[in-house]
């Protein structure tokens, strides 16, 4: 969610692209995993509007600006897309519309990137683990190995991969843009 929108642009004036509409809907026991779409723009700035979440990413800044939440839903929705979103929507088992997002992104040698926030209000509810746990078994981008990785002062996170069955790989750093600093992490896999 780094990059706002052009100036002009509305979100309307995207149209859903054929490869976000033959994105799998993926059920789990207490919501779905479905494509962004236009409507997600409004829980999605307000949630990770929280500095807690935005500091939990890699890409979303903090304070959030103006049309980066519309900016974010207009690429995943895009047929240009390098990043496969899913909402973790639980309306239809009386739970919020949008609990937080995951997503997947495409790597060379049949490879992607896993990565996953879920909006504070719903934290230690095991959603985070049921929606990766969810997108792994539908593996939908057909991967050999996942990778995920989460800064080291988010154990909570980590949680969610090993739980998941990803394994440790090893220690790095990357950039956060809501810290605008380098931020220690660990490295996770899982091989499908």
């Amino acid at each position: 969610m780094s990059a706002p929108m052009r100036e002009g642009t509305r979100l309307d004036d995207f149209k859903v692209s054929d490869a976000a509409l033959n994105q799998p809907v993926i059920a789990t026991e207490r919501f779905i995993l479905r494509p962004l779409r236009p409507s997600d723009a409004g829980m999605i700035a307000h949630y990770t509007a929280d500095k807690r979440v935005a500091e939990g990413t890699r890409a979303i800044p903090h304070p959030l600006p103006p049309g980066a939440s519309e900016g974010f839903v207009a690429r995943a929705l895009s047929a240009d897309r390098t990043e496969d979103v899913w909402a973790i929507d639980g309306s239809a088992n009386k739970l919020a519309e949008l609990l937080g997002v995951v997503s997947l992104t495409r790597m060379e040698g049949d490879q992607s990137e896993l990565g996953f926030w879920i909006g504070a209000g719903f934290w230690n509810t095991g959603f985070a683990t049921e929606a990766v746990e969810a997108l792994v078994k539908a593996n939908p981008h057909k991967a050999r190995t996942l990778f995920a990785e989460v800064f080291q002062d988010n154990p909570g996170s980590a949680r969610v991969l090993t739980n998941c069955g990803f394994v440790y790989l090893g220690d790095a750093e990357s950039w956060s843009v809501a810290r605008d600093a380098r931020v220690p992490t660990w490295t996770y896999l899982r091989k499908m």
